[in-house]
């Protein structure tokens, strides 16, 4: 059966000639030629896929997407984009939109993405009959085992079998025909430890034993005769619970529970025993058969390639898989949100969270963060835990690790974003370029020096500006090979210094710096490392001027030795950073300072001192400020030059 489709654009040129290659894939296409239209077809047919243009006149795709993800969250989404749309086709992507494509529409690009749709669907469907085949499985199993437990337990119900016995006005026999049906071995003894009855299953397994010692029934054990049950209930006149073992007809022995109730007579005294042994060989079975299911299914639990975890309304971890324990530790009782993503709270958009409001299965893509502090994409699917009423009382959420992947398009993706990003950027740096030029050239008209010098160091700033700009995007575009050399670090921090104070002196930021006079030279390349500690310097700034407290901000740096190595600390008394802040500190394009940062400059500077063989550690707290700690080898290892060098 063909998979249904909705296509939605406003061009009818597109949904013609689009419509006609996708119906040629396979598909059952309906197409509209607007947001409201689309919606009707939507509720009408239910097609688990749409494919919409993001800019239509009316509804636009964005609103759209966000009515279909309410009303089915199953439903996958794909959206098609121009390309000066692609800040709302990020914006898409946060709606749980699948995937994009751009217009010109490529063929292998909208394969890629339908393909995607598909694999989710697939994904969430697996999910859900896993989710359902174990839930019956359990069920099947824990109602036979309560069932035989209640077998096994059936001596709590003699007491009131007894009263029944009594009632039965007469005949013996008669009573002992009401227990006939009873899946176990019944027999009733006088007091002078006679077998007087018993019902059809015991005569059957066990012989004809009525008149026979009631000591008789149950096999000695090391030629030791057990304590008679019907015994100890007439001296007692209390019901007695043991195990024993007893002979069938043809000589194997059957494991028994024996439970046993005094019948008494209208004074009070014990009159009769009642005697039940239930065969607990198949309670054994059954329960050795729950167990093996629960520890194949415990295995299937662990051995997923995936995160598993069962949460209940408070978000706490109740049961996590083997993989989540190696990787995100084993914190049963701990919030998902402080394992996952080190938070105090939960996650907006938390699809747990969904789940427990509607019953359905929610999807959503997160960043997370390992034990070791490794971040990772995952992609998460939810599916609701109800108990016998229907209710549900717990959530289960697994999520898939897809990071390689997200890399590899977050790459492309961000890419291109960040160009045009520091387009903007160096649009502004030019802009600010020809306002020096400008008063640089009226200045000399006018003889006014003054102006010349004030135009001349706006223009030192914006080139200094801009060439910092460039390098980080050659950073980033490719590795540098390193110019290693020997560099004195008396000049080299006077150096560093002189490029930072400036803009510390005109921002009312305290400075200060040391460093250790026996130091003499280090190996290294200097311009690299310049640009790591500036972009540092600059980002401890930030932090300063960023913090709105009356605390006078202060801006601290200081070089050292330990041993074979070189460290540099930066320390300022501004805003801090929180722990997620802290984590993803170093990760590509990530920035703290909104639309003033372009996620480079951190970055860069972690994988100059890793170039180096060095390292770099912070601690922060918020509103106290942070520490950076740059640990560097004065003399670079071999292997670390052969490997950052050219051949």
């Amino acid at each position: 059966m063909k998979t249904k489709l909705l296509l939605v654009d406003d061009e009818e040129g597109i949904r013609k000639v689009l419509g006609i290659a996708l119906s040629e894939i396979g598909y059952m296409v309906f197409t509209a030629e607007n947001g409201e239209e689309a919606l009707k077809i939507f509720r009408k047919e239910t097609p688990p896929i749409v494919l919409t243009d993001i800019k239509m006149p009316g509804m636009d795709g964005i609103e759209l997407l966000r009515t279909i993800k309410r009303e089915n969250p199953d439903t996958e989404v794909i959206m098609i984009t121009g390309h000066g749309d692609m800040d709302l086709a990020i914006e898409s992507l946060k709606y749980q939109a699948v995937d994009f494509v751009t217009k010109p529409i490529n063929d292998d690009v909208l394969e890629i993405a339908l393909n995607r749709a598909h694999d989710k669907i697939i994904t969430r469907q697996k999910l859900r009959d896993y989710t359902e085949n174990l839930e019956a499985l359990v069920q099947e199993k824990s109602a036979k085992l309560i069932e035989l437990e209640r077998q096994a337990a059936v001596g709590q119900a003699v007491e009131g079998l007894s009263s029944a016995i009594r009632n039965i006005a007469g005949d013996l026999q008669d009573g002992i025909t009401y227990f006939n049906e009873m899946p176990c071995f019944v027999s009733i003894h006088n007091p002078d430890l006679k077998i007087v009855a018993i019902n059809q299953l015991f005569k059957d397994r066990l012989g004809d034993m009525v008149g026979r010692d009631s000591r008789k029934i149950f096999k000695p054990k090391k030629k030791i005769r057990p304590e008679c049950p019907a015994e100890v209930t007439f001296k007692t006149g209390k019901g007695q619970r043991s195990k024993a073992t007893v002979e069938d007809l043809s000589g194997r022995e059957v494991p028994v529970m024996v439970h046993t109730a005094p019948i008494r007579n209208r004074d009070g005294a014990v009159e009769l025993v009642v005697e039940i042994s239930v065969d607990i060989r198949e309670v054994n079975r059954l329960r050795e058969e729950l167990r093996s299911t629960q520890q194949r299914y415990q295995q299937l639990f662990d051995e997923v390639p995936c995160y598993i975890s069962v949460q209940d309304k408070k978000f706490r971890l109740t049961a996590t898989n083997k993989r989540f324990k190696e990787d995100f530790d084993d914190k049963t009782g701990a919030p998902c949100y402080e394992v996952y993503r080190h938070r105090n709270e939960p996650c907006q958009d938390c699809p747990v969270a969904k789940t427990f409001e509607d019953g359905q299965s929610h999807q959503a893509e997160k960043v997370v963060t390992s034990k070791a502090g490794e971040q990772y994409n995952v992609l998460i699917g939810t599916a609701p835990i109800r108990n016998a009423s229907g209710k549900i009382t717990q959530v289960m959420e697994l999520s898939t690790n897809i990071t390689q992947i997200r890399q590899l398009q977050d790459h492309l993706s961000s890419l291109g974003l960040k160009i045009s990003s520091i387009s903007h950027g160096i649009k502004s740096l030019l802009a600010g370029l020809d306002a020096g030029m400008y008063l640089v050239d009226t200045g000399f008209t006018k003889e006014d020096q003054v102006r010349v010098k004030e135009g001349w160091e706006i223009v030192r700033i914006i080139a200094d500006r801009i060439r910092k700009l460039v390098l980080d995007i050659l950073y980033f575009a490719k590795e540098r090979d390193l110019n290693w050399e020997q560099v004195d670090i008396s000049g080299f921090v006077r150096e560093v210094v002189s490029t930072f104070e400036p803009k510390v002196l005109t921002k009312d930021v305290e400075f200060v710096y040391d460093f250790d006079a026996s130091i003499s030279k280090i190996e290294a390349d200097s311009g690299a490392v310049r640009s790591a500690l500036i972009n540092i310097l600059e980002n401890a700034l930030d932090a300063c001027l960023e913090d709105k407290s009356k605390k006078k901000p202060k801006i601290s740096l200081r070089v050292q030795q330990d041993n074979d190595y070189l460290v540099f600390e930066v320390r300022d008394n501004g805003v801090g950073m929180d722990r997620e802040t802290k984590e993803n500190l170093f990760t590509l394009f990530f920035s703290s300072k909104g639309a003033k940062g372009t996620g480079l400059g951190l970055f860069i500077a972690n994988q100059i001192i890793q170039q180096h063989g060095g390292s770099i550690t912070v601690d922060s707290t918020p509103g106290k400020g942070s520490h950076f700690s740059i640990r560097m080898p004065k003399t670079s290892p071999k292997s670390v030059k052969r490997q950052n060098s050219p051949d």
